[in-house]
């Protein structure tokens, strides 16, 4: 994996935790995710009525783009639900297994190639991101989630995590046919649209303007934050395979614990200890892959 590509997809993770870290203090989390999308829309727009960068709008642009933004809105619903109705340690490592598919997705449909040294990379950064949430890591605990496979909040996780894999490849294959800056403000522009959809519902009336009377401070700062993890991660993406790039990006799940750690109180603890070097060194190894 190039260099550039490895420290573009880190600093995507980077902000990928601060916009979520944002998410979290907000009041009304799902109206303040539209917001952020509108915020990081509309930046983008601005920026392509200075620089000319709007893309040229050919149906295979649109479906591919449209595509990519229903499997990442539904892999966020989904996502949203079983979390919301299940067990955190159950239904959030559950949610990471798209990182078993792509690779996957990846050698069979982009002809992609990986190393030994890359596969072993993948393999720890998946079992790091599995374990992190985890109660403990006795063979019980680890296999607890597959358990309980006929728990709704289960299967939802489940799915949003092959759904987010489709998403992935998706996306490779946008940003590998198009440049990345006009991939993703396409993309931004449909998930944008179909997130407006939802709150066009007369329950959300209010609440969109409560969300901007409470936070605007948040709003501002949540799209050029957004924008900036989406950006850095399909220009490291155009640099590298999915079957890399997507485990990588995992780091910031260990942005996201030590954020959680310095500034939100919560506990460190062995496991996280553990997973925190099986995903580094699972990193390394796809580094030097």
């Amino acid at each position: 994996m190039e260099t550039v590509a490895l420290v573009l997809i880190i600093f995507s993770a980077l902000m990928h935790a601060m916009w979520n870290l944002l998410v979290k203090q907000s009041h009304d989390k799902v109206v303040f995710i539209w917001w952020m999308f509108l915020s990081s829309w509309s930046m983008m727009t601005l920026l392509s009525l200075g620089l000319g960068l709007f893309p040229t709008l050919t149906p295979r642009l649109l479906l591919l783009a449209a595509t990519a933004a229903i499997c990442f809105v539904f892999y966020h619903w989904l996502g949203g639900f079983a979390y919301r109705d299940g067990d955190l340690s159950v239904t959030y490592p559950l949610a990471q297994t798209a990182m078993l598919y792509v690779p996957i997705w990846g050698v069979l449909f982009l002809g992609e190639q990986l190393s030994l040294v890359g596969v072993a990379g993948i393999m720890l950064i998946a079992f790091g991101a599995y374990c992190i949430q985890l109660r403990g890591l006795s063979v019980d605990d680890i296999l607890r989630p597959f358990a309980q496979l006929g728990n709704r909040s289960v299967q939802a996780a489940l799915l949003a995590g092959f759904i987010y894999s489709i998403g992935a490849v998706i996306d490779k294959t946008g940003v590998d046919s198009y440049s990345a800056y006009q991939f993703t403000y396409a993309m931004v522009f449909f998930m944008f649209s179909f997130m407006s959809l939802n709150l066009l519902r007369p329950c959300y009336r209010s609440r969109v303007r409560e969300e901007w009377r409470k936070n605007p401070k948040l709003v501002l700062w949540s799209g050029p934050v957004m924008l900036t993890s989406f950006l850095t991660f399909r220009f490291g993406l155009q640099l590298s395979p999915v079957s890399y790039a997507l485990p990588v990006r995992q780091v910031s799940l260990l942005i996201g614990v030590l954020i959680g750690l310095l500034f939100l109180g919560e506990s460190f603890g062995r496991i996280r200890m553990a997973s925190t070097v099986l995903i580094l060194t699972g990193v390394f190894f796809v580094w030097h892959s």
